[in-house]
């Protein structure tokens, strides 16, 4: 796994190639946090509306990105 300095000196390329790999890494590697942090959440019994607020976004945009994913991980969750 490419290192978080290496990432950011990649992302600040002057070579368009290498600077949009980084910024496909970082977008790969922010969903697999979100991930984490929003079914963490969950399971400690945070609202949908809660998590929205936390991560800047809507209670539906929340809700339908992680949702489907959630109750798959954990059946019987409401």
């Amino acid at each position: 796994m490419i290192s978080t300095e290496d990432l950011i000196g990649n992302g600040t390329s002057h070579d368009p190639a290498v600077g949009l790999r980084a910024v496909a890494a970082l977008r790969r590697l922010t969903d697999q946090l979100e991930d984490l942090q929003v079914a963490s959440a969950r399971q400690q019994g945070w609202s949908w509306s809660a998590i929205a607020g936390a991560i800047g976004v809507s209670k539906q945009a929340v809700h339908k990105k992680h949702a489907a994913r959630l109750s798959i991980d954990a059946p019987g969750r409401p």
